[in-house]
């Protein structure tokens, strides 16, 4: 019978990410993560309430997109392995995100030492990922 040959695949291809791997990095999140300790810098040095109610708005933005380029690291770019391999990861997340957040993190603070926390972390989280990409 020659119709189970027809729909047999002559190629099989396979990949090993979502997608091509140069599209993650947690260099996205630092910069963010940058852009709210200047902003808090700013702040600080600024008495203007127009100026600092403009600061406010844009801190939160730029404490959201820190969130987000860490959730897609998170979620889409370490897989089990790497979990595995590096067990504090999820706590690093854990942390990171909620440095990012409200609730006494980033988004939620005008004090700079909060986004040097979060600098720190994302830098530890960095340390990890290209330790993955040596590999």
């Amino acid at each position: 019978m020659r119709l189970p040959r027809i729909f047999t695949p002559r190629f099989v291809a396979s990949a090993h990410c979502d997608l091509p791997c140069g599209v993650y990095d947690p260099a996205q999140a630092r910069i963010e993560a940058e852009s709210v300790k200047a902003i808090c810098e700013k702040y600080q040095a600024n008495t203007d309430a127009e100026f600092r109610t403009r600061a406010l708005i844009i801190k939160e933005q730029r404490a959201d997109l820190v969130k987000h380029h860490l959730w897609v690291l998170w979620t889409d770019y370490f897989k089990p392995a790497h979990f595995e391999k590096y067990p504090n990861l999820h706590q690093l997340f854990n942390e990171a995100t909620k440095l990012a957040g409200g609730g006494g993190g980033a988004k939620s603070s005008t004090d700079p030492a909060t986004a040097d926390q979060l600098l720190a972390k994302i830098d530890e989280i960095a340390k990890i990922f290209w330790e993955t990409k040596q590999a």
